[in-house]
């Protein structure tokens, strides 16, 4: 439950320490210690001391960083196990690696007792595979329903120009790969610059099903996965994510150091990451895929599984996209146990002996039996462990139109993921572990249990935790309005011609300097082209070049504009005139026919709660107050952000969700903001 720490508590010794520390820190960096940093550092010194779970909300330009690491790094001094940190994306992860932990260091290792070591931690498939790149492995291109990756962190995918470029392009991609790896101290793909496409990076990487494993690789010793985990056994502050982070709770498997304490930066993408983390996909083809790598690679025969797959084939047929509330039908499980008996009969068959123990096409061969095997039995157990399954099918993409609608005639994919991951988390998180969660947007109003409950920390046996709102150094209400288009019609399919009018008007006033985040890519494209005919600002959109690229334009260029979709929600820092209006086009609910969602209201309401507020509204809520989050980024800016759904102003939720909002001054009188937008951008900052 939530409790308030009294004003004049008595402050331990770990806590005054903590803060000279801080002081010193900030100082030496060039900053100023800021009211609402001091306070997160005394709360996490104090979950630190006392072993109890910590959920804090700071808002953008607190200083969170340096808030916890500090904290963390003098635990760490007197621990013989190290610290974590964990984020959601690849850009926290490499600020605070690359320039947050460095700068902090620089300046407080004179009054550390010796060095701090610190190390980072990803999954597999993020380091090239020396035994791969010597030919250890055969070369294949994924089939559909890739195997399933342990940690890999798929957050922010890498750019790839195209989706199938031609061969001399890929051949050219892999032998920079092999320069580069003769090079590299570290076989980080994050450090290969310029990048890569994923094509070419499948060909010198493995993911965790996949390695021989260092009992049997003839290059273990100079694995650059295994380095990275030795580096982290030693270390005192070791920086991972959160897929790794679900693994490791999960699957219980040692894909990080011992800890006892963890602090999970992006708090509010834990959830969603924990669960896309331990989903899961079965196909007939990955089946067949499956069966020929064996046949290849282990000589075994493989008539059963074939046969197997073809009658789940016809068994799952002409099934719709969508949640089966009741399960696989009866024929379906009859399948699928045929396809466990079939796949269980196969590894036995092709079991290692000494005389191909290095063998890296048997690997891959019986990786991708066990990836079939587990699925077989997750799904045939999934109402006993209270598990969702779904049937969909993959979306096709053209470079010029974007991601089409899946096609109804298409082979069906099976999907299950857990109804909650709260128990699990409660269980390999939580206990053992002293965890404290933070974000910008983690409590809806003054109330951190939709969060809390949503990671375990609600119902009969949770652990004691606190929640504190350390506030913000902005003035929102003096720097920033919230403009609520109420006038426009209740959204619908696409983009209405009024909203796109409504759009017209804004960017109009502003003269640009505009971020315009979108619920679909499509809708994104669509306004996009709208506005290059209407307006003689220059308009970036999503999808056109790398984000990096993107986001460096709209920085730079004041009065060009950004339309996006959900990665930009979340992943834009642009400080100054450069963003001067955010625009949403609608309330980020999640689809209303997504089958997890769909599954977990409907559990809500079975037991008495209101399954739209607690699982729809509150996943608006946040992704709401992460987009609205882009506009004011540093004690200077001005801005407004305009929501084009007058559901925020005339439907009854519409206060829940604008209690999530940091406070501007709110309006929804056209006339005043249009005003505000003229002024600003007369003044804008180049």
């Amino acid at each position: 439950m939530v409790e308030k720490v009294a004003a004049d508590a008595v402050k331990s010794v770990g806590e005054k320490a903590t803060l000279e520390l801080l002081d010193r820190a900030v100082a030496g960096m060039g900053g100023q210690s800021r009211a609402g940093q001091h306070e997160m550092a005394k709360h996490v010194t104090r979950a630190i001391e006392t072993g109890e779970h910590l959920l804090v909300q700071a808002g953008t330009g607190t200083g969170k960083s340096l808030a916890y690491l500090i904290p963390l790094i003098a635990h760490s001094m007197d621990s013989n196990k190290p610290t974590l940190v964990s984020t959601a994306t690849l850009a926290l992860q490499t600020q605070i690696v690359g320039r947050d932990l460095p700068r902090l260091l620089e300046t407080i290792n004179p009054a550390l007792e010796r060095p701090v070591n610190v190390a980072l931690v990803k999954g597999r498939a993020n380091y090239v595979c020396l035994q791969k790149l010597e030919g250890g492995f055969p070369s294949e291109e994924p089939s559909e329903g890739q195997l399933f990756s342990l940690g890999e962190d798929t957050s922010v995918p890498h750019f790839a120009a195209s989706t199938g470029g031609p061969q001399s392009q890929l051949g050219k991609e892999v032998v920079r790969l092999r320069e580069w790896a003769e090079k590299t101290t570290t076989g980080d793909r994050d450090e290969l610059m310029p990048g890569v496409t994923d094509r070419a990076w499948r060909q010198v990487s493995v993911t965790s099903m996949e390695c021989l494993g260092a009992q049997k690789c003839p290059v273990a010793e100079e694995c650059f996965s295994e380095l990275a985990r030795s580096r982290a056994g030693e270390a005192d502050v070791v920086v991972t994510n959160h897929a790794m982070l679900a693994v490791s709770a999960f699957e219980g498997l040692a894909v990080l150091p011992e800890y006892d304490v963890v602090v999970v930066d992006e708090a509010h993408e834990l959830q969603d990451r924990v669960t896309g983390a331990v989903s899961g996909q079965l196909s007939v083809a990955m089946v067949h895929a499956a069966a020929s790598s064996a046949r290849k690679h282990t000589a075994i025969t493989v008539d059963a599984l074939n046969a197997a797959a073809d009658s789940l084939d016809m068994a799952i047929a002409g099934v719709p996209n969508g949640l089966l509330p009741n399960g696989l039908n009866d024929e379906q499980l009859d399948c699928l146990d045929q396809l466990r008996d079939a796949t269980r009969a196969a590894l036995s068959d092709s079991k290692t002996d000494s005389s191909n123990a290095v063998d890296g096409g048997r690997q891959l061969a019986r990786s991708r039996l066990m990836l079939i095997l587990e699925l077989c039995e997750r799904m045939l157990a999934a109402k006993e462990n209270r598990e969702v399954v779904w049937f969909s099918r993959n979306s096709t993409f053209d470079p010029q139109q974007g991601y089409s609608p899946p096609d109804e005639t298409a082979p069906a994919l099976i999907n299950i993921a857990p109804l909650s991951v709260a128990g699990r988390l409660r269980e390999g998180l939580f206990a053992g572990h002293t965890v404290v969660l933070t974000s910008a947007t983690l409590a809806i109003g003054s109330a951190f249990e939709p969060a809390a409950g949503g990671l375990g920390l609600i119902g009969d046996g949770a652990p004691s935790w606190t929640g504190i709102d350390v506030g913000s150094p902005f003035d929102y209400p003096k720097q920033g309005v919230l403009y609520v288009a109420k006038h426009l019609p209740k959204p619908g399919r696409g983009t209405s011609p009024e909203a796109l009018d409504e759009l017209e008007d804004l960017i109009r006033a502003s003269g640009g300097g505009a971020l315009c985040l979108f619920s679909s890519r499509r809708a994104a494209e669509e306004a996009a082209d709208a506005m290059r005919l209407r307006l003689d600002v220059d308009i970036l959109c999503q999808g056109e070049s790398t984000m990096a690229a993107l986001v460096k334009q709209f920085a730079d260029e004041p009065d060009t504009c950004l339309f996006g979709t959900m990665s930009l929600w979340q992943g834009v820092d642009v400080p100054g005139g450069s963003c001067r209006l955010v625009v949403i086009d609608r309330i980020p609910f999640p689809r209303p026919d997504d089958p997890l969602m769909t599954a977990r209201s409907r559990a809500v309401a079975q037991s008495g709660g209101n399954g739209f507020m607690a699982v729809s509204a509150t996943h608006a809520a946040i992704r709401l107050a992460q987009g609205a989050g882009r506009l004011i980024r540093s004690t200077g800016d001005k801005g407004v952000v305009a929501v084009l759904d007058s559901r925020l102003s005339t439907e009854r939720y519409g206060g829940f969700l604008r209690a999530a909002l940091p406070p501007f001054w709110a309006t929804t009188d056209r006339s005043v903001v249009r005003g505000v937008l003229e002024r600003l951008g007369s003044a804008k900052a180049p």
